[in-house]
């Protein structure tokens, strides 16, 4: 990667090469139940190190760097495909077949939550119960990304004190 940063074609070449066989084989070894989605996977990484390549800090290791692009890469195809099934009447479903005490548990947090402040409570629902990540319930509530982490925070915090009673 040095070589390749100091303008060698041929280096480059071959490190993009061997980086093939390397992400090739990280990537099967993680998503064996998505195979089809693996070459992709790899393209996609190798394009962000490429566009990425002079954030690449020549002092530390290289293998890391690569992997970690590597893993916030399989992160967000998980993102993009996750399903989500709508849970109108969730709840007659989980009572007709016999699963009462999810539905308590739902009151429960119902009415844990109702005894925060309605923006933390309306943070936690939308991070924690529903799923949205940071940036989508900050866009939502109109806050900024680092409100919503704080509020969730708290909210938790306070949430655990009232639960364990500490």
């Amino acid at each position: 990667m040095t070589a390749a940063l100091e303008g060698s074609e041929p280096d480059y070449a071959s490190l993009l090469r061997e980086l093939v066989l390397l992400l090739r084989a990280f990537f099967r070894k993680r998503m064996s139940d998505r195979f089809d989605d693996v070459e992709d996977m790899v393209q996609e990484t190798l394009i962000a190190i490429h566009t990425r390549r002079l954030t690449y800090d020549r002092t530390r290791a290289f293998t890391p760097w690569v992997f970690s692009i590597a893993r916030y890469k399989m992160i967000d195809l998980h993102r993009r495909t996750r399903r989500t099934v709508p849970i109108e009447g969730l709840e007659d479903i989980l009572l007709s077949e016999g699963f009462e005490d999810v539905v308590n548990a739902s009151v429960d947090i119902n009415s844990l939550l109702e005894t925060l402040p309605q923006k933390q409570a309306r943070l936690i629902r939308a991070t924690r119960l529903e799923g949205a990540s940071v940036a989508e319930a900050a866009a939502a509530n109109r806050v900024g990304q680092s409100d919503v982490k704080v509020s969730v925070h708290r909210g938790m915090k306070a949430l655990a004190l009232k639960v364990g009673g500490k």
